[in-house]
């Protein structure tokens, strides 16, 4: 008997699909099935797909990759079309894949080698409802790829499996197994109490148990009865049965050739496990092993960026006497886009504070490491008692040698920004020194935010030997000192100016508010308002961290009239190196009366500070040091400035002439103020000015 003239009489025929070469080499019978002449033939593999639908090629690639995974033959089947696209026949066709590690067929070098027959037409059931519930099939794998791709968690991506309807059955419990060490343990289960299914967990990896069977050998388990079941695990059986099952199977999670764990699937109806349904599994368990392994990373990943901003999050702020601080951090979100913002509060040994914010460049774990690196170098400077300038140039001379290789993953090397403030808590003197980081802001009694322009050096680790000028300040009782990274100004795709626009309108009139309050408020303008996060980049790139810094000054208790509007402040200092800090004193003094009734009056009183400011650095040789105080309510307030210098000269009026070029000052004073003066003072004199606010005119 010979197997051709069986397959013959059987009217099957042989055929083989050589992929290496793109030939098919049909026998009489295959190529008659294939509507080709009924003789031996090869032809190259283009003539097979034009004989072939498109949709049943791919189905066939599904259907082998799964049978050469599970090391078995597969079975497909196949329309056969004439050249208008109609349907001649559907034929079935078993195959094995042949290649490498394979079963060899003389000439094959890597292809498939198989047999075709003919599929008589199920009586009562047109050919059509089996193609319509193939693309079924099709329809849910594509809603299964998008449902699991969108899930963010390993909880996310069983759900999502649990609640998939595949066409035709659906489970009623699934499990995920993993193998830790030399054990198999159960991940996790949907489909009964996971406590009654783990109790038998974890069990050795040698054990008789098809999760454990699949996960040495890569290899499908499929059972489709419960007497196989018992048949081929007995021990197991009496511990399965209880669940009420008919079918199962296990099938590898394989993620680039790895099995990470195996996918169990349990049916209460019997399933038969048809190379259909077979192939759908596979297919559903490709798409599982990797949203299983992104889920892994990410859940990594988050904790990894949990327990680094646990680690290196400050403590509570240790208590300082005379002053009050609040702070608040923000991480930007999940993953490992751990920011290198921070903040610290330094007690110094000369019974000062020393308050520190900066931002670290780049968002992942290497600027959270040179951030803590940081932190504590900052930290141990100033406790050696290290002025403002010096704390900040050792540290810039410190992440210029460490970061002196740029790194080949961000393509340059780090740099941070950093404002260091130490505070004498007695006084409310603040000695500021800035490395390209954002200016400090007061927040005055009444709820006015008014910026605080400071001298600054370049960021740390840009250039060793930068300077780092200090500016001194006078935090006055009842203010607030804001110390903040551009996450809290700039997140919500603001600017440096509408981000400023934004918290001043925030916090406008919220005086008498406790510092964690004011604190809560801010970040709450932030992140209560901004846009949904979502997926895309764009929005990615639109968050940031926030480190914010509050520090207040206890307000001092009022002598005057119950309810007596708060008294807005300004003391600053410029030295006769700093002419160009008087454009300083100018804005400043400008924020103080931003509500002031009459615009030209706000002009006068800064042309008056710039010239008596301007007398001092040119006919003194001391500093200014200037004090403005705004006292009263809106519409009947008065302003005082006072401008102090080390010479006691008096100030000496003189008539100018046409053309001279100065000694006018004193004249603008007597003609834009209300009144004005000097008195001596200690070894010095100070000279004032006064301007009262008259109400606004009724429209009517």
């Amino acid at each position: 008997m010979r197997t051709e003239d069986v397959l013959g009489a059987t009217e099957t025929g042989l055929w083989t699909w050589d992929g290496a070469r793109g030939l098919v080499t049909l026998d009489a019978a295959a190529a008659r099935l294939l509507d080709l002449p009924a003789e031996e033939v090869t032809v190259p593999e283009s003539a097979m797909r034009s004989r072939v639908p498109a949709e049943d090629i791919i189905e066939i690639q599904r259907v082998l990759a799964a049978a050469e995974a599970e090391g078995r033959v597969a079975e497909v089947r196949m329309r056969v079309v004439s050249d208008d696209g109609t349907v001649l026949r559907t034929v079935r066709s078993r195959l094995r894949p042949v290649g490498e590690g394979q079963a060899t067929v003389e000439g094959v070098v890597s292809g498939l080698a198989g047999t075709v027959a003919e599929v008589p037409a199920a009586p009562g059931r047109p050919s059509s409802v089996e193609w319509d519930w193939r693309r079924a099939r099709e329809a849910f794998l594509l809603d299964a790829g998008q449902a699991l791709s969108e899930a963010r968690t390993t909880q996310d991506v069983l759900r999502v499996t649990a609640s998939l309807a595949m066409p035709g059955f659906s489970p009623d419990g699934i499990a995920v197994f993993v193998q830790e060490g030399d054990q198999v343990q159960l991940a996790d289960y949907h489909g009964y109490r996971y406590d009654e299914v783990s109790a038998g967990f974890p069990i050795p990896l040698s054990a008789n148990y098809p999760a454990a069977q699949v996960l040495r050998d890569g290899r499908a388990v499929y059972l489709a009865t419960p007497e196989e079941y018992r048949g081929s695990y007995p021990e197991l059986w009496p511990f399965v049965k209880r669940f009420g099952h008919k079918s199962w199977a296990y099938l590898p999670l394989v993620v680039a050739g790895r099995t990470i764990g195996v996918w169990l699937v349990a049916f209460r109806a019997a399933v038969g496990f048809t190379i259909e349904d077979r192939s759908l599994l596979s297919t559903v368990a490709r798409l599982l092993a990797q949203a299983l392994s992104r889920a892994y990373l990410q859940d990594t990943e988050r904790e990894l960026s949990a327990d680094l901003q646990h680690t290196m999050r400050p403590g509570p702020a240790p208590g300082v006497p005379g002053l009050v601080i609040a702070s608040r951090y923000v991480p930007a979100g999940g993953g490992l886009q751990v920011g290198g913002d921070w903040y610290d509060v330094i007690p110094l040994p000369s019974g000062r504070v020393a308050l520190i914010i900066g931002d670290v460049q780049g968002h992942d774990v290497r600027a959270a490491a040179v951030m803590a690196q940081l932190r504590i170098v900052l930290r141990a400077y100033a406790s050696e008692g290290h002025r403002p300038d010096a704390v900040l140039s050792r540290a810039s001379r410190f992440l210029a040698a460490l970061t002196a290789e740029p790194e080949a993953a961000f393509g340059e090397s780090r740099f941070a920004t950093c404002l260091y403030v130490e505070v004498d808590p007695p006084t409310g003197t603040l000695d500021i020194a800035r490395a390209g980081h954002l200016d400090p802001a007061l927040v005055l009694q009444d709820g006015t935010m008014v910026m605080r322009p400071t001298a600054g050096g370049l960021p740390l680790g840009v250039a060793p030997q930068g300077d780092y000028p200090a500016t001194r300040l006078m935090l006055q009782p009842g203010e607030t000192l804001l110390l903040c990274t551009d996450g809290l100004i700039e997140t919500g795709r603001h600017d440096l100016d509408s981000g400023w626009a934004r918290l001043r309108k925030a916090v406008a009139g919220l005086s008498g508010l406790q510092l964690e309050d004011l604190a809560d408020s801010l970040i709450e303008t932030v992140h209560g308002n901004a846009p949904p996060q979502t997926s895309s980049p764009m929005a990615a790139r639109d968050l940031d961290d926030i480190a914010l810094l509050l520090l207040r000054r206890p307000e001092e208790r009022r002598t005057g009239l119950p309810g007596a509007a708060p008294v807005r402040r300004v003391v600053l200092t410029v030295a006769q190196s700093e002419p160009a800090r008087i454009s300083d004193a100018r804005g400043q003094l400008a924020s103080l009366l931003h509500d002031w009734t009459d615009p030209d009056r706000v002009f006068g009183a800064t042309l008056m500070l710039s010239e008596v400011m301007t007398n001092v650095l040119t006919h003194t040789d001391g500093d200014a040091l200037l004090v403005a105080e705004l006292s009263g309510r809106p519409g009947d307030r008065q302003l005082r400035v006072e401008v102090s210098d080390p010479s006691d000269q008096p100030p000496h009026p003189r008539q100018p002439g046409e053309l001279a070029s100065s000694g006018r000052g004193l004249l603008l004073m007597e003609s834009l103020a209300d009144a004005w003066g000097y008195a001596p003072r200690g070894a010095g004199k100070t000279t004032w000015f006064e301007l009262r606010e008259e109400p606004a005119e009724d429209p009517a």
